[in-house]
């Protein structure tokens, strides 16, 4: 099968998950036509994306679970790679915003999975855990139903990043309410994210402990999704890594030893 295009700098064997500005500008100016050309921003995303998973896994014949995947840009991607997918969405607008639901796609939580554990070569987030009220059961439920040996795929903006009030950053600094109201007045209509309803304070460092204190993973990847230097150093500096890293990418493998008191299988 051949392989789709990739960001300029890549090769087939040393993916662009390396630092670099060619890649964190693409990127960027593919973000900022998120609204008026979806299509282009989620793509290349989603490329980029798979691109950092083969640098661990290959996707050929690898069951994704795609957490949050809206209408399938990188259910997508995963697919054109060779794997086996499953998309979960809460959200039926997402779910149908490019006309139709994706085949293999399921309505559910993505904080009760309907999956057995193991299950998955891979559990896939982007961008999902910020508007998630606990996710901590988020993150233990994506490693839950992950293979031993398999890969959590896991990237949210924190509440401190310049882009944390989404829409209303980066007025949200000055506070949430004030934001909306200034998104108001300026648009006309309300913003589509309200802190403590669908868009919630998650934090760089607390994610970090908890992940960490797990037993039944590693660690692979610690980064900030987008900066073109010092992508690995950002996270590991308390205080700055709250402002500075903007996007938190975790890829984490799941290892054999499991969590103390950890219940058997669920089906």
């Amino acid at each position: 099968m051949s392989s789709p295009t990739t960001l300029e700098g890549s090769t087939p064997d040393r993916p662009p998950h390396d630092p670099s500005l060619r890649r964190s500008l693409a990127l960027f100016r593919s973000f900022r036509q998120e609204q008026t050309d979806p299509e282009n921003c989620y793509g290349l995303l989603a490329r980029d994306s798979a691109d950092q998973i083969e640098r661990h896994i290959s996707l050929d014949d690898a069951l994704v679970i795609d957490i949050g995947g809206g209408s399938g840009y990188f259910t997508e991607e995963f697919r054109l790679r060779g794997a086996r997918t499953c998309l979960v969405e809460p959200d039926l607008r997402e779910l149908t915003a490019q006309g139709r639901a994706p085949h293999h796609a399921v309505m559910a939580d993505g904080c009760r999975l309907p999956f057995a554990d193991g299950a998955a070569d891979v559990c896939f987030s982007s961008n999902v855990l910020e508007h998630v009220p606990e996710p901590r059961t988020f993150l233990n439920e994506m490693v839950r139903v992950t293979r031993p040996g398999g890969l959590i795929y896991c990237a949210f903006t924190n509440w401190f990043s310049p882009w944390g009030g989404h829409e209303t950053a980066p007025w949200h600094y000055f506070g949430a309410d004030r934001a909306r109201r200034r998104y108001l007045k300026r648009t006309g209509r309300p913003a589509k994210h309200t802190l403590g309803r669908n868009l919630f304070a998650v934090h760089i460092g607390p994610t970090m402990r908890h992940v960490r204190s797990r037993e039944d993973v590693t660690v692979l990847t610690a980064r900030s999704r987008y900066a073109p230097f010092l992508a690995e150093a950002l996270p590991r500096l308390p205080g700055i890594r709250e402002f500075a890293t903007w996007n938190l990418l975790l890829i984490l493998r799941r290892s054999t030893t499991p969590m103390p008191g950890s219940s058997g299988p669920r089906t």
